[in-house]
C-alpha cells in the first residue's frame, strides 16, 4: 500500500507520462469525499490490458514483473467507501478516477500535494500538465503552459529560489480554498 494520497498522485501520473502522454489534467475534488482524476492524451490500453491493469501481477514494463500502483489505488478507495474506475483507448489516452471517503477510518493521509505537483512539473517538463484542486465551489489551478510564460521556462525550475517560491504559491493557493 502506498504511505498517502500523494504517493498515488506521483505514481499514477508517472505512468501517464510513461505512456507517452503531451497533455496530462490532473483533478482533486476535496470535499466529503477526495476525489482524483487524471486523464492523459497518452498511448492508452487495450481492452484486455484495461481489464488486467488492476491485477498486481500485471505489468507492461520490461524492467520489473508486477505492477502495484492501479491495483493500490484501487484497494485503497475501496477500503475507503469509495470508487476506482479506469478508462482507455489505444491511441487515445486514459482516465483515471479514485475517491475516498474521508471520514473513513482507513483514507490515507492526504501527503503533500504541493510538493507532489512541482515534482511532476520538474520532473517531465515537456508535458502540458494541468493541475485542479476544487474545494468549496472554487478552483485553484496551476497550468504548466501559463507557468511557462510566467518564470521564462520551466527550465527555471531548477533554480531552488524560483522552485521554492512556486511551491509557496502551489500552497497558498489550496490553503486559500
Amino acid at each position: 500500500m502506498l504511505e498517502d494520497f500523494s504517493a498515488h498522485l506521483l505514481d499514477i501520473s508517472q505512468n501517464s507520462v510513461v505512456a507517452d502522454a503531451s497533455k496530462i489534467v490532473v483533478t482533486i475534488h476535496d470535499d466529503d469525499f477526495l476525489i482524483f482524476e487524471i486523464s492523459d492524451d497518452g498511448k492508452g490500453m487495450s481492452a484486455e490490458q484495461v481489464a488486467s491493469v488492476t491485477d498486481p501481477f500485471f505489468t507492461s514494463r520490461k524492467t520489473r514483473r508486477v505492477g502495484m500502483g492501479l491495483p493500490f489505488l484501487k484497494q485503497a478507495s475501496e477500503l475507503c467507501g469509495g470508487e476506482f474506475s479506469l478508462t482507455s483507448q489505444l491511441g487515445v489516452g486514459t482516465t483515471v478516477f479514485a475517491s475516498f471517503d474521508k471520514s473513513n477510518i482507513d483514507m490515507p493521509p492526504k501527503g503533500d500535494i504541493p510538493a507532489s505537483i512541482l515534482t511532476l512539473l520538474i520532473d517531465a517538463p515537456n508535458v502540458h500538465w494541468v493541475f485542479r484542486y476544487e474545494k468549496n465551489n472554487k478552483t485553484f489551478e496551476v497550468d504548466s503552459k501559463e507557468l511557462e510564460e510566467v518564470i521564462d521556462g520551466l527550465e527555471s525550475l531548477h533554480s531552488p529560489d524560483v522552485a521554492l517560491g512556486l511551491l509557496d504559491f502551489i500552497k497558498n493557493g489550496i490553503d486559500a480554498l
